[in-house]
């Protein structure tokens, strides 16, 4: 459960997400939500809601002895409950 949370995902489309109390994640591949679950309870002291899943497809590169296959990641996003913030987000 210690490395299901690889990092925060901040962009301009996931902090106005986060106006609705829904944050994003990029978590382990083999994670599960209830493992997603557990750990962002545990780790910023919140109550989930609901949680989304997707498998991103990572981008190919081009270098000079051919394409290279793209790293697939997850991502998580997870909805908290009413009145429940993350100040990690906050930008503070």
């Amino acid at each position: 459960m210690l490395y299901v949370i690889k990092k925060p995902l901040i962009t301009e489309k996931n902090s106005l997400l986060a106006e609705q109390n829904i944050y994003a994640f990029e978590v382990d591949t083999k994670a599960t939500k209830t493992d997603i679950r557990e750990a962002v309870e545990k780790s910023f002291n919140v109550k989930v809601e609901n949680i989304r899943t997707q498998i991103c497809r990572g981008r190919g590169r081009r270098t000079r002895f051919g394409l290279s296959r793209p790293k697939y990641w997850k991502k998580a996003l997870v909805k908290l409950k009413a009145n429940e913030k993350i100040s990690l987000f906050e930008g503070v």
